[in-house]
């Protein structure tokens, strides 16, 4: 199951990132966040009643965060503002400097492509090492801007082209369309399969994520396949823990429960985990990743913010994936389709003395591999739901959603 087990960016890389980058100010909610942002870049708010979200074109039509009260509500993303404020830098201006390898903006769900690593990665050009020196994130979601093709109150669709190498020297002529979409209360409640009663707050969208083979040669998994990696970055609590909900099994046909060791092996006061579900610090108090096998994923994972008192839900379309999932470890892999398709990063100091990234902490969804004919597309829908009220109205969406009572996550560590 070695591979199974080691995917995403290494220590090395996430060290220096930290060291890097500067930390970011916190806001003083969602209207303080917009008003930054907009100073710097454009930015398209979404309404539907009071819950709003930002999306930045230039940054990959990501979502950079959301509220339930775009006035008065409380900011879900996770801002690096010193990055924002400095901005996209020339080519000379970059000479030496963290953006050579990566412009970290922040933001709640951002469109990233995989693998990173591995002999089909596409942040490793042909013949460069798996060092973090020669790492960077391709321009494609870093650098260049998606652009806004249609906008509505509550929806805004996003579109471009490029080309990839990968490292094997396979090349990817692709579309990327992206549409993120508000969801109202009703519909919430239809996809969670739960009633959301007058007493909650919520915010919640989806993101409808495709890329199209625009090239003349079919995809193939002897030469490297792409996949579609959304990310979230949210602001971290003492009092924040996540829970992923995974299906019983033998870890001979179903992989390991969980992949806990992706910086180095996860200690007990971080994770916990249980027959058929796992708890993981959102703390941002300590850097580390845990992974969740396709075969044990039933699609969904969350987080609730006590202090908050925020249910967070994000959830998949599940489908089959008959070439698997990349692998995005940074060496020449034995199993390259066995990766993980669901992941929770929590954000801290890779040693001591050494800020942290952000703080923050992460929920991430990944589609399966794309081996696609010309003109085929690839989907990969992820839905976000940040709900906020009393514990009495949010421990039977806890028990219903994520199978767990709210006492039991709050007392988890």
């Amino acid at each position: 199951m070695k591979s199974m087990r080691t995917e995403a960016i290494t220590g090395l890389a996430a060290a220096a990132l930290c060291f890097l980058s500067g930390s970011a100010s916190a806001g003083d909610g969602f209207a303080d966040d917009v008003a930054f942002m907009k100073q710097h870049t454009q930015i398209v708010l979404l309404h539907e009643g009071d819950a709003a979200i930002a999306v930045a074109p230039a940054y990959q039509g990501r979502v950079m965060t959301s509220t339930f009260d775009g006035k008065d509500g409380p900011s879900f993303g996770w801002i690096n503002r010193p990055v924002i404020e400095r901005g996209l830098l020339s080519d000379k201006e970059k000479q030496g400097k963290l953006e050579e390898h990566i412009y970290i903006f922040g933001g709640e769900e951002r469109f990233w492509l995989g693998p990173e690593g591995g002999q089909y990665a596409v942040f490793f050009k042909p013949g460069s090492k798996f060092e973090f020196s020669d790492w960077a994130t391709p321009p494609v979601i870093d650098t260049e801007a998606f652009e806004l093709v249609e906008q509505s109150e509550s929806s805004a669709k996003f579109k471009h082209a490029t080309e990839l190498t990968n490292y094997s020297g396979s090349q990817f002529k692709l579309g990327i369309e992206r549409t993120v979409k508000l969801l109202g209360k009703q519909d919430a409640s239809k996809l969670l399969g739960v009633k959301l009663t007058d007493g909650l707050r919520m915010v919640a969208y989806e993101t409808d994520n495709r890329i199209i083979n625009t090239g003349a040669s079919a995809w193939s998994p002897d030469t490297g396949l792409l996949s579609i990696w959304i990310l979230g970055m949210y602001n971290p609590s003492p009092e924040t823990t996540v829970v992923i909900p995974f299906k019983q099994g033998a870890e001979n046909t179903l992989g390991p429960k969980v992949n806990d060791t992706y910086f180095g092996k996860v200690p007990l006061d971080y994770l916990k985990v249980d027959e058929e579900r796992l708890f993981f610090r959102g703390d941002g108090t300590r850097r580390g990743k845990i992974g969740i096998t396709p075969q044990r994923s039933k699609g969904i994972a969350g987080s609730y913010d006590a202090a908050g008192q925020v249910l967070n839900i994000v959830t998949y379309n599940l489908q089959d994936a008959p070439h698997g999932f990349v692998n995005s470890m940074w060496e020449l892999q034995d199993e390259p389709y066995a990766g993980d398709v669901i992941n929770s990063y929590n954000d801290g100091s890779p040693e001591p003395g050494k800020p942290p990234l952000g703080p923050f902490y992460e929920l991430e969804t990944s589609s399966p591999a794309a081996a696609l004919e010309p003109g085929e597309t690839m989907q990969h829908v992820q839905r976000t739901f940040h709900i906020h009220g009393s514990e009495d109205e949010l421990d039977p969406l806890a028990r219903r959603i994520l199978g767990v009572p709210l006492e039991d996550i709050k007392t988890a560590f």
